[in-house]
């Protein structure tokens, strides 16, 4: 039988005990509905929650409690969830889903601009939602006996989740630190979309957008000048590269 958009939370997954470690998570929704049950399935999955149905109401959470992810609607009332993914990321690095309404790839982009790490696209299954939750919060523990990466002045501390350009403290949001520690741990290798979504994001499928976008925000912060990338390099009919040791490239997008 077809899962319905939001099932019930009891009929949620019972706690596995490891995964969620009682990380908290804001749950910023105007629907009581989709708020009730995502709430309940993350309760289930052994998360502490907080809920908040706008925009002022999720910033004053927020600064009560700090959460350790935030799942944002986009439609809020008020204050829209891009104006309260800035607010927040001005404040402190927080991981963001964001959800989203709408199919638009416009929406979707708009929300990777401000820092969201992830989206979900309503309806939903509210058990795909935890599982993004569980992959995204996964990804902000260092790895055991991460050693610290440098190249082409940049440098990467895997365990303090620290990187920096000439000495100058980057400020990264989850996904391109990842990103940014991944080309580093390859240079001089030319990996696809398809490649970096597998490997950076943990998804063997999605919307590929995701990726171009968080290239877009990298180099923003690690060239000279972005519209002539030389460190993150376009490799054309193929994805991008990552050579500290190249020549200036054409204006690339």
């Amino acid at each position: 039988m077809e899962q319905q958009p939001y099932e019930q939370a009891a009929g949620a997954p019972e706690s596995r005990g490891t995964g969620a470690a009682r990380a908290r998570v804001l749950v910023v929704d105007d629907d009581p509905t989709v708020a009730e049950v995502v709430s309940g399935y993350l309760d289930r999955a052994g998360y502490l929650v907080d809920r908040a149905g706008d925009g002022p109401a999720a910033l004053a959470g927020a600064a009560a409690h700090w959460p350790d992810l935030v799942v944002l609607d986009l439609m809020l009332p008020g204050m829209d969830g891009l104006e309260v993914c800035r607010r927040l990321r001005g404040r402190g690095p927080v991981p963001v889903i964001m959800l989203t309404a709408r199919g638009d790839e416009d929406d979707r982009v708009m929300g990777l601009e401000v820092g969201a790490d992830d989206y979900v696209t309503k309806p939903f299954s509210p058990r795909e939602l935890v599982l993004r939750v569980e992959s995204v919060l996964r990804r902000t523990r260092p790895p055991v006996g991460a050693r610290s990466l440098s190249a082409g002045g940049l440098t990467v501390d895997p365990a303090a989740r620290r990187a920096a350009k000439n000495g100058a403290e980057l400020a990264l949001t989850l996904r391109e630190f990842d990103l940014l520690a991944f080309l580093l741990r390859h240079p001089g290798r030319a990996y696809s979309r398809e490649d970096l979504m597998r490997e950076v994001w943990g998804w063997d499928f999605g919307d590929l957008s995701t990726v171009t976008v968080h290239v877009r925000r990298l180099r923003n912060k690690v060239e000279d000048d972005p519209a002539r990338p030389r460190l993150i390099q376009t490799v054309w009919g193929v994805g991008y590269r990552f050579d500290p040791a190249a020549p200036v490239g054409p204006g690339e997008e």
